[in-house]
């Protein structure tokens, strides 16, 4: 089951730039299914009502082409709990993060 966040509410602003996804070894990552390389971005969503968190984002393919400061809209924001050796959380993951100002996809 996919849990897909609807992120509407929120403004997403990027914290931190882009930067390959790697392992304990130091190798990038890859998607399971499709070998695309994975990336990461740290970005902040802020909502005026409950305040702000601050998220990691994983999008498969190209390093997103944003900044820090930068606004983007997370496309299929998805929530993905996890749990391994007693520690657990969410991860996120988005099919690509859009620069809505400006209209050009970020991945």
């Amino acid at each position: 089951m996919n849990l897909y966040l609807d992120g509407s509410r929120y403004t997403f602003t990027v914290t931190k730039a882009p930067e390959a996804k790697t392992d304990q070894e130091g190798r990038q990552r890859t998607d399971r299914r499709t070998g695309e390389k994975l990336t990461v971005t740290q970005v902040m969503a802020l909502n005026a009502e409950d305040g702000a968190d601050v998220i990691t984002v994983t999008v498969a393919g190209e390093l997103p082409k944003v900044s820090v400061g930068q606004i983007v809209t997370p496309v299929e924001l998805e929530a993905l709990p996890w749990a391994t050796n007693g520690r657990n959380g969410v991860a996120y993951r988005a099919k690509s993060l859009d620069t809505p100002k400006q209209g050009v996809k970020a991945a």
